[in-house]
């Protein structure tokens, strides 16, 4: 029988500790990223370690497994069932990782990220390899700790990102993206390539830096409760819903890479700034899941951020900073260049199209490295064989092939196919929101803000309180269908091509 001495108000001092903790956390990883000096990390990584410790035993010890063993539900609001849902979620999860492992563990991934940094500069695999090797061999053991019955290794690490979307799934979502993609993408290769060239002149980066700031101002990030940084690879990170930072990395020659990199991390931030206050700094006060999150940022920078109607209202502020390089250029050249379409290398600059054709190489190799056992040294050769034959591009060395992405130094092993399905999840959002909005006329109107309300009424406002599938079920009717995805490239891509 349930012990109904225990409210909810008992849990809370944990709760609240659980979160300090994590802001802490956070805050170190974000210096980490973005100003702490070179050999600053194998001390902070023994902190990093340290604190990571301690707030493991914060939710998993005797007393907050007591609660909620012993909760009555009943008693419950909808928020502290959604934040007790996800406590049971972490502590399944948690519970059989001894604090020791979760310490060594964070320490590792601490020092690999530094590695891997390192590595990709000094285009080095081998440096980073026996590094990779310890992290693969921990995410295989934490998520042996779960396993029940035959469950495989990998759906155990899929479901940490994304719960529900195994690999019967995925390799279904898959097989279809790359049915239709790979045809498309070579018929494009058949047709008259764009120009580009005016992207890659020389683009003063303190320029660069006001437009950017500019462009996250009218698509609405509240600079009173975040800010903009560099770092290597651009992220997202927050602490609450009142302070949500992102990050940006400028190129001289490369024109659109910091905008479109701005416009994608603005997505995420604006999903942050828009839960509600009563979730913010709980278990739940983050985005649903990796895939929505990234729904939401891909929208804007592809959807949204590569339209015409997007530019419409922004582009002379462009050319007023560059009209040198752009002043020639017309509206009409500028947004069919930024939808080029060239079989690339590297992911985070990959168009629109190629783009879950990168995240393919990655979910399959992972897939390799979980159940098949495939040896480490291995990976570099095996990339490089899978973009040949998806792409049809070689890497000439491992800094633009296997080294070219942060995750797996973090352990993020499972987070790639997030990407995949964040496109696909922002499309068939996209093709509900047509129904309901003119997008196009509010965008040439620069009416942003009022698409961004209609994401927070149907998403943002919600937090992790709602599951992924919930989500897109009540706002588009419908479940998971990567149809809507695969038209809306067919349809914009021909249509950019004359296909």
């Amino acid at each position: 029988m349930a012990n109904k001495d225990y409210t909810f108000k008992d849990l809370t001092p944990y709760l609240d500790k659980y979160m300090a903790l994590q802001t802490a956390i956070s805050i170190m990883d974000w210096d980490d990223s973005t100003a702490a000096p070179e050999e600053a990390s194998e001390y902070t990584s023994k902190m990093l370690g340290i604190l990571s410790q301690e707030q493991f035993m914060t939710l998993i010890n005797p007393q907050v497994k007591e609660m909620i063993e012993q909760f009555d539900e009943e008693q419950l609001s909808l928020t502290e069932k959604a934040v007790l849902k996800r406590i049971r979620k972490e502590y399944e999860k948690s519970e059989a990782i001894p604090a020791k492992e979760k310490r060594e563990y964070t320490e590792l991934t601490s020092r690999a990220f530094n590695i891997w940094q390192k590595a990709k500069k000094e285009n080095d695999f081998s440096v980073y390899a026996p590094y990779l090797k310890k992290v693969i061999a921990f995410r295989k053991k934490f998520a042996g700790y779960s396993q029940k019955e035959d469950a495989k290794l990998y759906d155990i690490l899929l479901e940490e990102y994304e719960e529900s979307f195994r690999m019967k799934e995925l390799d279904r979502f898959f097989a279809k993206l790359k049915e239709e993609i790979i045809p498309l993408l070579k018929k494009i290769e058949q047709a008259e390539e764009i120009d580009d060239s005016f992207f890659y002149l020389d683009y003063d980066i303190e320029k660069q830096k006001e437009f950017n700031r500019y462009i996250a101002e009218y698509m609405g990030f509240d600079f009173k409760r975040g800010l903009i940084a560099e770092s290597e690879h651009p992220f997202t990170t927050n602490w609450h819903n009142h302070d949500v930072r992102i990050t940006t990395r400028y190129y001289k020659d490369n024109l659109p890479s910091a905008i479109l990199s701005t416009i994608h991390e603005c997505g995420h931030a604006l999903y942050e700034q828009g839960v509600r206050d009563e979730l913010t700094q709980t278990l739940v006060g983050e985005g649903a899941s990796c895939a929505m999150h990234e729904s939401q940022s891909r929208f804007y920078e592809n959807i949204i951020g590569r339209s015409e109607a997007f530019w419409e209202p922004l582009y002379p502020k462009l050319v007023e900073l560059f009209p040198e390089q752009l002043g020639n250029i017309s509206l009409q050249q500028f947004v069919r260049a930024l939808n080029k379409v060239k079989a690339d290398l590297i992911r985070t600059e990959a168009d629109e199209l190629t783009y879950c054709l990168h995240i393919m190489v990655r979910y399959e190799l992972e897939k390799q490295m979980i159940e098949e056992n495939i040896a480490v040294d291995e990976l570099p050769e095996l990339w490089n064989q899978k973009y040949a034959e998806y792409l049809g591009v070689s890497p000439e060395n491992d800094s633009e092939g296997i080294l070219q992405d942060v995750h797996w130094s973090m352990g993020d092993i499972g987070y790639f196919p997030s990407y995949a399905l964040g496109n696909a999840f922002a499309a068939q959002i996209y093709n509900t929101m047509k129904k309901e909005l003119d997008v196009d006329k509010l965008l040439r109107e620069g009416r942003i803000s009022e698409i961004t309300a209609y994401l927070r009424k149907h998403i943002h406002q919600y937090g992790a309180s709602k599951e992924p599938r919930e989500l897109l079920k009540e706002l588009t009717g419908e479940e998971f269908n990567p149809d809507y995805y695969i038209q809306y490239l067919k349809e914009k891509f021909e249509q950019v091509y004359g296909l």
